[in-house]
């Protein structure tokens, strides 16, 4: 580790030991991601095991388990590391929303790891108050803007593909061997769509929904 990052963590674990226990959140936007990375960081800080809090899903709102155990357990003078202000969350105004909570309501303060300016232990008057605020505003609207930019793009890239003939979902399963001999029975009106359905092994919808496609594909000028 470089002296410059030595440095950094000794001042980001400087007084956490007196000025109230230390906790760390950590989160991965599914069960399949690691959160190593994370929690090697945790250590590094100080933060005992039993006092992280881990969740494995999306950052698009707060209603996660472990955060708000997190939460209630937080009081005066306690620390709470994370990694990145995107771990935190990824909705603008719902970040500002609970970093209120924890400084304001809780009376506890928030480090984040990656962004030492971010560290709420920091200039205690209005001055670095209101610089904490202002560096806070400007990354949660990017990491919502670049939410936003993702799902734009996911859109864009489902639209375009659909217009180059793809399809999405599931194929639809094969018709069975027997529907064109069933189709032509419903169509003589000598079975009901009820019984055509069930000796084709589908729902009614779905034999109805085949039927009209088959009609079409097989006798286009009828």
């Amino acid at each position: 580790m470089a002296a410059g990052e030595e440095n950094q963590n000794e001042f980001l674990k400087n007084g956490t030991e007196k000025s109230g226990k230390v906790y760390g959140y950590v989160r991965v936007s599914t069960r399949e991601q690691n959160e190593d990375r994370q929690m090697i960081t945790m250590a590094e800080m100080g933060v005992p095991n039993e006092n992280i809090f881990i969740d494995k899903q999306s950052g698009k709102d707060f209603n996660r388990p472990q955060y708000k155990k997190l939460v209630r357990r937080l009081s005066e003078n306690d620390v709470l590391f994370i990694k990145s202000i995107d771990r935190l969350g990824r909705n603008y105004e719902d970040i500002l929303e609970q970093w209120r909570i924890i400084t304001k309501d809780k009376k506890a303060d928030i480090v984040v790891i990656d962004m030492p300016i971010l560290d709420t232990r920091r200039g205690k008057d209005h001055f670095g108050t209101f610089i904490s605020d202002v560096i806070l505003q400007v990354l949660s609207f990017v990491a919502e803007n670049e939410r936003t930019n993702i799902r734009q793009r996911q859109a864009e890239g489902i639209a375009a593909a659909k217009a180059r003939g793809v399809r999405f979902g599931r194929p639809p399963k094969p018709i069975p061997e027997n529907f064109h001999e069933i189709y032509r029975q419903w169509k003589r009106k000598e079975l009901s769509v009820t019984q055509a359905a069930e000796m084709c092994g589908m729902p009614t919808s779905t034999f109805h929904n085949r039927a009209v496609k088959y009609g079409k594909a097989s006798f286009p000028d009828k």
